[in-house]
């Protein structure tokens, strides 16, 4: 016993020992800053309001045009939309792209859930959705425009466009984590 505490003693009086365990502690706190554990059992919840009551849904190519007598729709129409498919995290909802009566456009997630995560931002790409882990890393490799950090990974949430973004460029809707550049789940807009 007396042995025990001389040699245990000893260790902590050592400067290699003190210096071992503040490098340990720095370590642990940049693990814990990086991958942030405590997000896999976080959840925020989002209810912004959508377009309402329903958006109109725009007629698909080819179709016949309007006649001329016919106005333009008074409310928001939907131009493309599509349900999110699991990458990186179990991701559900629907994305979809709506032009507002002004001409201005917005993406709206409808009854999104996902897993909360570091640094996640909605982007709008032009890459084709994958299922599986080969669609997990591929939206960075083309266009992209970042419509801001995710509001909350669960609910209901709009993203305005900027007036220069072009909606007609961009196919896909993604859930991006910016700090490890994987998708945590995509949607096709159709």
């Amino acid at each position: 016993m007396a042995l025990t505490r001389s040699v245990n003693r000893r260790l902590l009086t050592r400067p290699v020992t003190w210096i071992s365990l503040v490098l340990l502690g720095l370590a642990t706190v940049a693990a814990l800053y990086w991958f942030q554990p405590w997000r896999l059992v976080t959840d925020t919840t989002v209810r912004e309001t959508l377009s309402s009551p329903a958006p109109t849904v725009t007629a698909p190519a080819g179709a016949a045009a309007p006649t001329p007598s016919a106005a333009a729709p008074a409310g928001p129409v939907v131009l493309r939309q599509g349900a999110f498919i699991t990458h990186e995290h179990d991701t559900a909802g629907t994305a979809r792209l709506v032009r507002l009566p002004d001409g201005s456009h917005r993406l709206e997630l409808v009854g999104l859930s996902t897993s909360d995560g570091p640094d996640l931002r909605v982007w709008l790409t032009d890459q084709e959705v994958r299922t599986g882990t080969a669609g997990w890393r591929v939206f960075d490799d083309g266009r992209h425009v970042e419509l801001g950090r995710l509001k909350g990974n669960r609910g209901d949430q709009v993203y305005v466009l900027p007036a220069d973004v072009d909606p007609a460029a961009f196919r896909s809707v993604t859930i991006w984590c910016k700090r490890f550049s994987v998708s945590f789940g995509a949607a096709e807009l159709r």
